[in-house]
């Protein structure tokens, strides 16, 4: 198979693979935030998004996540060149990550499925933006190979993941003032 089309269908994974990542912190972040609801209110809201989060799962995230790796490891298969490469290491390193991410929300998920999750409701929103950091870390090196600085990549990292912090903490504050 042609090298471009395996990295076409390799990326349009990865953009899958992001987006059911994303779209799980949020859902996990609603059924947290409907406990405050009554009865009714909540009962409804956390049963339709534990089951907008297992499909979500079982039916974008996982396929995606495995259509990734599988053809991730393809290319490098097919030029194995790149796996001498420091950038390449790092990726790795950094996918390697994202896969231990993606089977923390696994866990969240069964513990939602249970009916407690264990994280607080600020607890998830930091937690979902991990997927952020390591989605600009492993995209910056994908694109930017060995042409970035390491010190420069890391302080960027470093201010990103602040500003972040910072955005979470405003929101925080916005949503605790009475209207």
């Amino acid at each position: 198979m042609n090298y471009l089309v395996l990295k076409t269908i390799h990326l349009i994974a990865v953009v899958c693979w992001f987006a059911g990542l994303f779209y799980m912190g949020r859902l996990f972040i609603y059924h947290k935030e409907a406990e405050k609801k009554n009865d009714i209110e909540k009962k409804i809201l956390q049963d339709q998004y534990m089951l907008m989060s297992n499909r979500l799962m079982y039916i974008i995230t996982w396929p995606s996540t495995l259509v990734t790796s599988f053809f991730g490891f393809y290319m490098l298969y097919q030029n194995t060149i790149l796996l001498e490469l420091n950038w390449m290491k790092v990726k790795l390193i950094l996918v390697t990550v994202l896969l231990l991410y993606t089977i923390t929300i696994q866990i969240f998920l069964k513990q939602l499925n249970k009916g407690n999750i264990r994280l607080s409701e600020i607890g998830l929103r930091i937690w979902n933006e991990v997927a952020t950091l390591l989605l600009i870390s492993i995209i910056s090196l994908a694109i930017l190979k060995s042409s970035i600085s390491w010190i420069n990549a890391i302080l960027t990292f470093i201010v990103i993941a602040i500003v972040l912090m910072l955005l979470i903490r405003v929101y925080r504050r916005l949503i605790k003032k009475p209207s």
